[in-house]
């Protein structure tokens, strides 16, 4: 296991949390980028763990990580050897919390994080956060507050640009010393990628790179107005990976090693003026 050693406890209740999903981001590309030194912002926080996704497609992955269960390390053998950020006192385990992991009252992490005086905040991307539709609705509803329009989609170029503008928005609107849980469901790297490559019309690896570095560029001024307004603690990860044609296989929603496999970290964010 490769566990930083986070206590939540310790985290919960003093400092904002920031959960990012990279959606469809594939462990490899991420991986790729980091190394061609294309993603500094990211970077600037370590390395990637390799990480199995709890579900191969959006809508299940989602619920299993709102309900705490965030991809696991590709190494583990044992459940009980994961890292736990938060833990239901519902279910699993016999109810005992693992060391170092937040135990939550609630449906979700995020209604638990409400409960401790959060202002919850969702920033949709795909249609699965839209609230158009009863079943867009669903996620959408575990916050306090969402938020979607169409330019945040995933066959918008600039959705990228027009989440964080949002996001940041929010957070230097906030009022003084009221803590932040926010949520954004960054749709760039949802097909189609092919936007990011100048006349290309087909998906692939070097479309998603290319959307990566674009997402990177925008995350460094949304850190930055976490950082002014105090310490954050930041989930960075993908909620599964995607096919490009690999053993005839494309895009997701179906077992596969690339859907499977994905990119995850975590780490602080220090409050600076």
């Amino acid at each position: 296991m490769k566990s930083t050693g986070i206590d939540m406890n310790k985290i919960v209740g003093k400092s904002n949390i920031l959960f990012l999903c990279l959606d469809s981001l594939r462990y490899d590309v991420a991986v790729i980028q980091q190394k061609a030194g294309k993603t500094p912002v990211l970077a600037e926080f370590g390395e990637w763990r390799k990480c199995h996704a709890p579900g191969n497609f959006t809508y299940p992955s989602h619920q299993a990580m709102f309900a705490g269960f965030f991809p696991v390390d590709a190494d583990i053998k044992n459940m009980k050897q994961r890292e736990t950020l938060f833990f239901s006192e519902d279910i699993g385990m016999g109810r005992k919390a693992p060391p170092g992991a937040y135990t939550f009252r609630g449906a979700t992490f995020v209604q638990g994080l409400e409960r401790e005086g959060y202002e919850t905040y969702c920033i949709g991307g795909l249609s699965f956060f839209d609230k158009r539709t009863d079943i867009g609705k669903v996620m959408p509803s575990y916050f306090k507050h969402s938020f979607w329009n169409p330019s945040f989609g995933c066959k918008v170029k600039d959705s990228i640009v027009n989440q964080m503008n949002c996001a940041i928005n929010i957070v230097e609107k906030m009022y003084p010393g009221r803590l932040i849980m926010m949520y954004i469901n960054i749709s760039a790297l949802h097909y189609p990628v092919s936007l990011y490559l100048e006349g290309e019309q087909k998906d692939s690896i070097e479309g998603q790179g290319a959307a990566l570095r674009y997402v990177d560029m925008e995350l460094g001024r949304l850190f930055h107005a976490f950082q002014k307004k105090g310490d954050t603690f930041v989930i960075c990860c993908s909620d599964h990976g995607t096919c490009y044609g690999e053993d005839g296989c494309m895009y997701h929603g179906f077992n596969h090693p690339i859907v499977n496999t994905v990119p995850y970290k975590h780490f602080m964010l220090s409050h600076s003026a």
